[in-house]
Formats: C-alpha cells, sequence, structure tokens
C-alpha cells in the first residue's frame, strides 16, 4: 500500500496548543521591556492625533483587589485600542500617597505622631510606607499586561505634586470660593477628623426611636386654637422624633413647613395636647398605638413661626422656626432642631440667628460645659437621655429601629455630625455651583445617566470641607487673622513662598517655616493653619498638577474612567476644582464601571469570604482570561465574579486560541511577499471570508471607539466559533490539505487565512494583549518587533460590490442549506446509514430560485457540504427536501472522499484522480469552494 502522507499539506505550527498562561505571560513582560515598549511607542507618536486618559490614582495601601484590576484592565483597553487606530494615547498611571489609612498602618508599628514619635518622623515612615505599596501595586498592574509609563508615574506625594496642589489651593482662594466657617461636618471620632461625602459610606445601624414633648410656654399657642372658648385646660406642646437622642441638648429650636396644615391633639391618658402635622396623624396614632385621637384645633405652620417651647430638660426656650426642609414623609413634621449638628438645621439657623453650639468634642464627649452629660461619650449617652425624658414625662414613645445611617469608611464605625471651624470651598459664593452645573451639560456622560446622577449631587451638595486633622497630607498652606478669620492679603503670594520651599523639601517645609519670617510685624496678628488639605482635593487636583509637567498630556483630558463610586468621589473633585480654577471641565468624557459582585449579587468582601484575589486568577489561568471576562462583561452595570465565569471565560479564550493556531499552522510555507494571491483571483468562498473580516473589523473599530468591549468579545467570538469554525474553516480543509502546494485553491486560501490573521491578531489585541503578542510573533512575513507598533489592518483586498451575484446575502442562503444538510447528515449517521459526512451522497431538491443559486457551485457544491457527492434537483414543491445515501464507491486514502475514479491510475492505487491531478498534474482548479 503506497503511503501518500508527504504528498499531503498538513499543519505546522510552533504556537502551541496549550496557552500555559501563567508561565507564558511573564516571558512576554520581558520581551516588552527589553524593547522597551511603552518608549519605543511614545517616541513613534509623534504628530499623531492626541488621546488622553486621565488615571484616577488607587490608595497606595495593600495589594490590589479585583476592583482595581477591572479598572486598569478597562483603561488599558481604551488606550491601546486608540494606539490601534492611530492615536498617541500616552497612559501614566499614579497613586494617592496622603490620608488616613496609611496614618493608622504607620501608626500600627510606631505608635501616632506626636506620643511616641515626632510628627516629622511619622511623615517620613507614611512616606516609606506608601512607596513600597506602591511598588506592590505597580508590579501586580504590570503583570495584568497593562502598558504604561509605571517607570515615571505620578505620586500625589511628590515634591512637585505637593507644591502644585498648595498652587492649586491659591488659585481656588484667588477666584474667591474659599472660605472659613463653624459648620456641622461628618467627623469620625475614631479618625478625630473630619470626612468628605465621599468618605462616607451608609450602612444599617439599630437606633433609639423616640418621640419627645416640647411644652409651649408661649400663651398665644393656647388662643390661636381657641382653647378657653372650648373649656380646655390642659398643657400644650409639640411632639419630634429623632433618632438621635444625643443631639437633644444642643437642641435650639423646633422646624414646621410653613405651608404644612398642623392639628393639636388631645392625648386623654396625658396632661397636655399635641401639635402634629395633619398628614402624619395615622401614622403617629400607629406608633402610639391609639386610635382617632381628639383634633382640638387646626392651623397652618406659618401661623405659630416664633413661638416659644421649653426645652424638656435645659433650661432654656426654644422658638418654632420654619422651613421648607420640613417633610411629611417621616416622623410628625415637627423637627428637633440643633444647629451644631445637621446641615438644615444649621442654615435655618442662621436665618433665624440661632446659637450655633457644639457640645460635642473631637472625641464623641460631651464638652464640660455641657449641662447632665459633660464627659459623656454621645453614644452611650443615649439611655441616660432617654431615661431623663421618661422621669420627666417629655418621652411620650420609644422604640429600637433599624435604618441606614452614615458610617466612616475606613472604620466601618457610626459618625456624628458635629460644628467645628473648617475650611471650605463655598458652592455658592462666587457661582461654582451654577458654573459646575452648566458644565455638567457639555460632558458627554457614558451611560448617560450620569449626567443627572452629578447634576443631583452638585445641585444639593453643601459647601465642600477640604480642612483635616492630619499629619500625613499636603499642609493647608495658609495664614488667617486670629480675630476675623479672613485670609492674609498676601495670601497668594505666601502660598507660592510655600510652594517653592515644599517642591525643594516636601510637605515638611512648611512645619519647619517661621511665621515670623514670613509675615514680619504681622505675626502677632495671624495663625498658621495646622490643617491638612482633604485627600479628595489632592487628587482632584490633577489637572493642574500633572499635565503641565508632562508634556504628553494636556488639559481637558478626552476621558476619565472609573468606578460608578467615583461621581461622589474623583470624577467630582476634579469637576469641582477645574471650574473653580479654570472655569472649563477637566474632561471631555466619563466613562463609569460597575463594582464586582458575586453569584448572589453581593459585593467583594472579606467578611463575606467572597473575594477573588486578581492573583490567584492570573497565576491559575492566566491575565488574559481575566482580561478576557472583563471585556466579555457589560462592565457599566455590576461585574458578577464566579469560578464558574472563570472557567467559562477560559474555555471560551481557548475557542480563540485555537482558531489563531488552525491560522497559523496553515500558513506554514506561506511568503506574504511571494505567495499572496491577488484579489482577483481568490476563490469566491476566500472572496467571501476576506469580505466578512472587513465587515467585522468596521464593527469593532466602531465599537473600541465607544468603549463597548462586550460587543468586541461578542463579534471576534462569533467570527471565531462560527463563522470559522463552524464554516469557513471547515469547508477549506480539504483544498488546503490535499490541493497542490503552490496551486490557486491552497493559496487563494491561505492568502485568505493570512488577511483573516493579520485582522484577528489586532482585533484581540487590546483585549488579550499577551496572546495577540504570541501570535504576532508566529505570523509570517516582516513586521515590527509588536502588535502594538501597528494600527489596524488596512490591506485588506479590493473586492467587489456587494451587488455582486456571491455577496454576503447569496452566502447566508448557502450556510443555511448546508445547515440543513448537516441535520440530515445526522439523522443518517443516527440510523447507520453513513459515517462521516465523506461517506455520503446527498441529492438536493429544490425551488427554481433555490437551485439557480446553488447551480452557480457547479461541481464543487459537494465541497461546500463536505460530502463525497452533491446532486440538486429542480422541484416544484417550495422550500428544500434533502435526501442522504452512502455512498458505494472507494474512499480515496489521501482526501477520503468516496469517488467512481479510485485507482482509475494504476501507478496511484487508492486514491482518486483529483488527488493524482494535485500530486503529478498542473494541479485541480476551484473557482468557487
Amino acid at each position: 500500500m503506497k503511503d501518500y502522507k508527504d504528498t499531503l499539506n498538513l499543519p505546522n505550527t510552533a504556537f502551541p496548543m496549550k496557552a500555559n498562561l501563567a508561565v507564558r505571560e511573564p516571558e512576554i513582560l520581558k520581551q516588552w521591556a527589553e524593547i522597551k515598549l511603552y518608549e519605543t511607542l511614545k517616541a513613534r507618536s509623534t504628530g499623531k492625533p492626541r488621546f488622553m486618559l486621565s488615571d484616577g490614582p488607587p490608595y497606595a495601601n495593600g495589594a490590589i483587589h479585583l476592583g482595581h484590576a477591572v479598572d486598569k484592565i478597562l483603561k488599558d483597553m481604551v488606550i491601546k485600542s486608540k494606539t490601534l487606530s492611530g492615536f498617541y494615547a500616552p497612559f501614566i498611571p499614579g497613586w494617592d500617597c496622603h490620608g488616613l489609612p496609611i496614618e493608622l498602618n504607620v501608626e500600627k508599628k510606631v505608635g501616632k505622631a506626636g506620643h511616641k514619635i515626632d510628627a516629622k518622623t511619622f511623615r517620613q515612615k507614611c512616606r516609606a510606607y506608601a512607596l513600597e505599596q506602591i511598588d506592590i501595586q505597580r508590579e501586580a498592574f504590570i503583570r495584568l499586561g497593562v502598558l504604561g509609563d509605571f517607570e515615571n508615574p505620578y505620586r500625589t506625594m511628590d515634591y512637585t505634586y505637593e507644591a502644585d496642589v498648595v498652587r492649586a489651593l491659591g488659585v481656588i482662594a484667588k477666584n474667591n470660593h474659599l472660605h472659613k466657617g463653624f459648620k456641622p461636618v461628618h467627623w469620625c471620632v475614631e479618625c478625630g477628623s473630619a470626612l468628605a461625602e465621599a468618605e462616607v459610606e451608609y450602612q444599617d445601624k439599630q437606633s433609639s426611636s423616640i418621640h419627645v414633648v416640647f411644652l409651649s410656654t408661649d400663651p398665644k399657642f393656647e388662643t390661636i386654637f381657641g382653647l378657653k372658648e372650648k373649656g380646655i385646660k390642659k398643657s400644650l406642646g409639640v411632639v419630634i422624633w429623632t433618632t438621635t437622642p444625643w443631639t437633644l441638648p444642643a437642641n435650639q429650636a423646633v422646624a414646621l413647613n410653613p405651608n404644612v396644615e398642623y392639628s393639636l391633639l388631645n392625648l386623654t391618658e396625658k396632661p397636655y395636647a399635641v401639635l402634629v402635622a395633619k398628614e402624619r396623624i395615622a401614622d403617629f396614632e400607629k406608633q402610639l398605638g391609639v386610635t382617632d385621637l381628639e383634633i382640638l384645633g387646626e392651623c397652618l405652620g406659618s401661623k405659630l413661626e416664633g413661638f416659644l417651647l421649653q426645652h424638656p430638660f435645659n433650661d432654656r426656650q426654644v422658638p418654632i422656626v420654619l422651613g421648607d426642609h420640613v417633610t411629611l414623609d417621616a416622623g410628625t413634621g415637627c423637627v428637633h432642631t440643633a444647629p451644631a449638628h445637621g446641615l438644615e438645621d444649621y442654615s435655618v439657623g442662621l436665618q433665624y440667628g440661632l446659637v450655633v453650639e457644639s457640645l460635642v468634642g473631637a472625641d464623641g464627649c460631651y464638652l464640660e460645659k455641657t449641662p447632665i452629660f459633660a464627659g459623656e461619650h454621645v453614644f452611650k449617652a443615649n439611655p441616660k437621655i432617654i431615661e431623663l425624658l421618661k422621669g420627666s414625662g417629655h418621652l411620650l414613645k420609644q422604640e429600637t429601629i433599624e435604618h441606614s445611617y452614615p458610617h466612616c469608611w475606613r472604620h466601618k464605625t457610626p459618625l456624628i455630625f458635629r460644628a467645628t471651624q473648617q475650611w471650605f470651598i463655598s458652592m455658592d459664593q462666587n457661582q461654582l455651583r451654577a458654573q459646575t452645573l452648566a458644565a455638567i451639560k457639555k460632558i458627554q456622560w457614558i451611560p448617560a445617566w450620569g449626567e443627572a446622577r452629578m447634576e443631583g449631587m452638585v445641585a444639593d451638595r453643601p459647601d465642600w470641607c477640604i480642612s483635616r486633622q492630619r499629619t500625613w497630607g499636603v499642609p493647608l498652606a495658609i495664614f488667617f487673622h486670629k480675630e476675623t478669620g479672613e485670609l492674609h492679603p498676601r495670601t497668594l503670594e505666601l502660598i507660592e513662598t510655600v510652594a517653592e520651599k515644599i517642591e525643594e523639601t516636601g510637605i515638611d517645609a512648611w512645619y519647619e517655616l517661621s511665621i515670623e519670617d514670613l509675615l514680619g510685624h504681622d505675626a502677632k496678628e495671624y495663625e498658621k493653619s495646622s490643617d491638612t488639605v482633604e485627600v479628595w482635593l489632592e487628587s482632584g487636583v490633577y489637572h493642574e498638577c500633572v499635565p503641565k509637567r508632562r508634556p504628553e498630556l494636556g488639559f481637558p483630558a478626552d476621558l476619565y474612567l472609573e468606578g460608578s463610586d467615583q461621581y461622589r468621589g474623583w470624577f467630582q473633585s476634579s469637576l469641582l476644582t477645574a471650574i473653580a480654577m479654570r472655569g472649563e471641565a477637566p474632561f471631555r468624557q466619563i466613562l463609569t464601571h460597575g463594582f464586582t459582585v458575586d453569584e448572589q449579587g453581593r459585593k467583594m468582601s472579606k467578611s463575606l469570604g467572597n473575594v477573588v484575589a486578581p492573583e490567584k486568577v492570573v497565576n491559575s489561568l492566566g491575565a488574559d482570561v481575566l482580561r478576557l471576562w472583563v471585556s466579555a462583561t457589560d462592565y457599566r452595570s455590576e461585574i458578577t465574579v464566579s469560578e464558574t465565569l472563570f472557567k467559562q471565560t477560559s474555555d471560551i479564550y481557548r475557542r480563540i486560541r485555537n482558531t489563531a493556531r488552525f491560522l497559523l499552522a496553515n500558513l506554514d510555507g506561506f511568503d506574504p511577499e511571494v505567495h499572496q494571491t491577488p484579489s482577483d483571483k481568490l476563490l469566491q468562498l476566500d472572496r467571501y471570508i476576506v469580505e466578512r473580516a472587513a465587515s467585522i473589523q468596521a464593527d469593532i473599530i466602531k465599537a473600541y471607539a465607544e468603549y463597548e468591549f462586550h460587543v468586541v468579545y461578542q463579534k471576534i467570538h462569533y467570527f471565531c466559533a462560527m463563522e470559522l469554525g463552524s464554516f469557513y474553516l471547515d469547508v477549506i480543509k480539504d483544498r488546503q490539505y490535499t490541493g497542490m502546494q503552490n496551486g490557486i485553491p491552497r493559496r487563494s486560501a491561505q492568502t485568505a487565512l493570512f488577511h483573516i490573521a493579520e485582522c484577528l491578531v489586532r482585533w484581540i489585541a487590546p483585549i488579550l494583549s499577551f496572546t495577540a503578542e504570541e501570535i504576532w510573533s508566529h505570523l509570517p512575513g516582516n513586521r515590527e518587533a509588536s502588535v502594538f507598533l501597528t494600527e489596524w489592518y488596512q490591506t485588506l483586498p479590493t473586492l467587489l460590490p456587494s451587488t455582486n451575484a456571491w455577496d454576503s446575502a447569496f452566502w447566508e442562503q448557502v450556510i443555511h442549506v448546508r445547515n440543513e444538510v448537516n441535520k440530515a447528515l445526522e439523522e443518517a449517521r443516527t440510523k447507520g446509514t453513513i459515517g462521516s459526512g465523506l461517506e455520503a451522497e446527498v441529492d438536493l431538491y429544490c425551488d427554481a430560485t433555490l437551485f439557480g443559486l446553488l447551480s452557480q457551485f457547479k461541481d464543487e457544491l459537494r465541497f461546500v457540504l463536505i460530502t463525497s457527492r452533491a446532486t440538486l434537483h429542480e422541484s416544484n414543491e417550495s422550500g428544500l427536501r434533502i435526501t442522504v445515501a452512502g455512498s458505494e464507491h472507494a474512499k480515496c486514502e489521501r482526501c477520503w472522499h468516496r469517488r467512481r475514479d479510485v485507482s482509475a491510475h494504476p501507478e496511484y492505487p487508492g486514491i482518486c484522480s483529483r488527488c493524482v491531478e494535485n500530486i503529478k498534474g498542473p494541479g485541480e482548479i476551484r473557482l468557487y469552494a
């Protein structure tokens, strides 16, 4: 028996089937380092249009988590796709380095600043700790395949950055947005500091819910309801509802809504009648467990303004005040007002000239001047206040409820609202709110709901408290008058002097500066701030601190891309500071991604035990599988994480890899400079698949431009699995393997495979960066050192217009027929009529239209259907009818087709005439498939 194996064009490639990514990816990272990929790309990008994505700095504390990985991978996909689209897209990674979490970690090792260690040494320890953490995170991001200037990142603790934060503060002050105020702010007693809105998270908390009576001392109260005429001689009062009993010592008023109707209710078992909003009576009765309370009279809230009430346990009277902030969604419609412990209370207090007196210290304990409760911690005082109210008869109702309450993002402990002297960026002092709201409308928000979300936040937010009581942070480098609190008239000049010194030696320069040396004879009248700048302001002024020192960057950025929590954080702080400084937004587009959650929709949490470390995924499956998972998800909503999903993603990765391996293996011996078939000589099937590649490439480029990475993933997956794997590659195997080595049928297929491979390697490059680089190194022909030094493949051959008879619509019908034939073959296989499809002979009975379409293949239809014979019959029947019979002919040992002419050539026993032609003749002629 003659062996024809050597006459076949069997696939051959060094590109391995097994990815072994955990080993191979680090090797590719070394290659990138050796060729200085980022620097080379930067050098080659001169003159290209610039695309700037600003990196919101992760905090330099701890190993990266899956949320970090998602964020950096998304940014990397944007940068790489923009580079392939012909942009110069630099990426400067950054780190947020100051603030409480680093202080806490350093305190654990060396103690608190000013106690066991001096402040300067403490700051040095903080700097060293941050550098260690940055190195850990930098290596993790690089391992994910993220391409950027990791050798020269920006860090908020760089001396130049610190100095520029101080300068930015000067510009904000110059533009009249800065002021000092005694206002209530979120205060963490564990931190001993005010917190920003973005540092506050809401968790469920159990609290004491109490209804408290404030009795009236004003005779007009009785008169307005005409109680004398009705012969009613009860005491009168109003009922407030609160879940923070500890704020009652600071009460200065009770607020009503001027436009709400209030009812005076007779409490038959009490010596008093009480005022409650009419709409809240039903709920009030339910709370007290009573029904049908007698209404003694009614009036609008506006009629009661200024009436005096007796504080339930302090020796003072408090007025009834009016405010639109009083709503009827809970409580009694009568609101306990402590201006030192709530923003709305503070605002109404300013309007009425109420005392803003904070009785609570930084440690959460009442100050010594507090009657009754001096020295008590506020949360521990709650039960005692309730007992006091109960004993005096002012407590109507008490219960424990669970409700959403602000907590410290770091300590996870409940916060208090506490009035303190702080520095604020005013939202309305110089039109900052109005300018910001106008700027929001000019920005492209992705998803579109981001616009309304940011508008709502800016419209409702209070003034921005930017001062912090910390050791490790950029100093609030200002001098203010001891009596008036006004900034020094030479503030801008002084700030520049301070900034220059910080730029030389860091933030220690501020603490070492003598106020006398700077202010001269003014020193006695002015005070040097001991506060630090809030960290959100530090990172928020990135647009001022980084681009002007990096010539590859500019203002504004094209894109900010972060998690959806950054509407409260970096997006907002960046927007407000840029408007305050320049009157212009720092970004053209905002793109947000959701949080990672488990299969039950729960947020990743160490306490729940559902955390998946990126390192674990990378070390087991490879960074490319993690990147593919990110691309497969519509990241704009929550991103589900599970081992099942990673396994599914790994399976899809293998499908894409095996497709690439098939392309490479069948390009063995193909030199694109020599062997490419001209476009007008390509077989119709090859022309079709190249046309499909061109069409899909247009869709993919558009999807990348619109940041629709899941669409890119879907297009690539479908093309590899269905259009290639289930159709084109299956059909061409015959002529690829059995055709004459240098014949047009084989070279035509190889040309198409080459074009597809050149497209595919670029399509996947932003997502499967390591795999794309590996494929790139195995592709034939002269090429750049890296796929990332190229752009989208633009040398696809020019094909006939879509009006050509062999257009996509034609092939869609052919594929449909093929699918129907495959079903018929499977049925015949199940019955035992045939084994493989090449053992079958099929007859197709079809109407005139379909007959005319399929007849164009002539005798090549069998190659499309992968059967040994395919015969068309025109029929009056509608649709398509298929019959399958087992072939009676011998099997060709070379191509496995069953043909009548097997062994017709004595010198080539066991093979068909077509194979003989491909071995010793000029090769078979194929035109279509």
